[in-house]
């Protein structure tokens, strides 16, 4: 008799503890957060895009802007920047990868310091293509003690 008194003490459940108790089986499944490093190198004349594992040691998608356009002079226009990024993206998202981090990089050294036209719409066609950018860098090579630009004393004669 006293197991049978046990059993009468537990009060019954209310329907928000039945409630809270449902297995978590019926929720979607969490996405995985893959990451990948995306590299793109700017300048006047082309656009390239290369989109590495987190390491930078195996490349996972590339192509630039010389890939997309048949004409030279098209080679740095937003334009091609943009069929660029979508040919990276729709590979990376295939590849089940769907967080990047963006590495931008003009010429620098004795070139241009600021990314070329390409740059900035590689960013915004990857943002819209439904990857996620977490952080955005610039690692344009930046000199520190004025390396000597090419043409001798007196400059490029014309």
């Amino acid at each position: 008799m006293s197991e049978e008194n046990k059993k009468e003490e537990v009060p019954p459940k209310t329907e928000k503890e039945s409630e809270a108790k449902v297995p978590a089986a019926s929720a979607p499944p969490a996405k995985k957060k893959r990451l990948a490093l995306l590299n793109v190198y700017s300048s006047k004349n082309d656009t390239i895009i290369t989109a590495t594992d987190v390491s930078g040691a195996e490349t996972i998608a590339w192509a630039s802007g010389g890939m997309m356009v048949k004409a030279h002079r098209e080679e740095g226009k937003p334009y091609a920047a943009m069929q660029a990024a979508l040919k990276v993206a729709t590979t990376l998202k295939d590849r089940g990868i769907n967080y990047v981090n963006v590495r931008i990089r003009a010429p620098g050294g004795v070139g241009a310091k600021t990314p070329g036209q390409g740059a900035q719409a590689v960013v915004r066609t990857i943002a819209r293509s439904g990857l996620r950018i977490l952080k955005i860098e610039d690692v344009t090579p930046l000199p520190t003690d004025s390396m000597k630009k090419k043409g001798g004393r007196r400059g490029r004669r014309v």
